[in-house]
């Protein structure tokens, strides 16, 4: 195979792996509804990446990130995410109120965009300096973490209770901040040590 040639190995594990797991998701959800809610950033991601492979291959980093936020949403889908087991044992570990299972999704929710933000915008050459292309992607990653916000809420208001499990909140009433806070503390992470690594080496 050409140097210039990207392997497809990597991408080809990672999509079956997600397939795999959109398919025994899908057997028999705690909510048909919120299974589907769930899985369709899943259904919209993974032909988009794969359609623009070969104009842009994405790093063997952020196409493992994908196929792990993949695999959260599809969890969230299956058990909703209030009822997640792997939230369960998080919340008995730390003495927690509520199934944090969903803070796991958000903070991926800033990691993910941001990275690919960040991808994007240093190999295009669209702005000069990782700094201002961080800032760039810190905002692009809130700004997609309050959109789904938004759908959340939109949701909420057309389907009524059906809506319930999709939104998870908990009875948590500052769940929306709280949610949007992870995402930025993910985002700022991610490209904090990032960066470090960019500098070391």
């Amino acid at each position: 195979m050409s140097d210039n040639i990207p392997s497809l190995r990597l991408p080809v594990a990672l999509t079956v792996l997600v397939l795999a797991a959109l398919a025994l998701s899908g057997l028999n959800p705690y909510d048909r509804l919120t299974w589907a809610l769930e899985v369709v950033p899943v259904l919209i991601v993974l032909p988009w990446t794969w359609a623009g492979a070969r104009r842009f291959p994405l790093t063997p980093l952020l196409q493992v990130l994908l196929a792990v936020h993949a695999i959260v949403l599809i969890a969230g889908g299956a058990w909703s995410y209030a009822r997640v087991p792997f939230g369960f044992w998080l919340q008995d570990v730390f003495d927690l109120s509520r199934n944090p299972y969903d803070k796991i999704g958000h903070f991926l929710q800033g990691v993910t965009p941001a990275l690919f933000m960040r991808e994007h915008l240093l190999r295009s050459e669209r702005v000069r300096g990782a700094g201002l292309a961080a800032v760039l992607s810190v905002s692009v990653a809130l700004a997609f973490s309050a959109i789904y916000e938004l759908i959340e809420w939109i949701s909420a208001l057309l389907l009524g209770q059906g809506a319930d499990e999709f939104l998870g909140t908990q009875g948590d009433v500052w769940d929306t901040q709280s949610d949007m806070a992870m995402a930025l503390l993910g985002a700022v992470l991610a490209l904090t040590l990032i960066r470090r690594r960019w500098t070391a080496a």
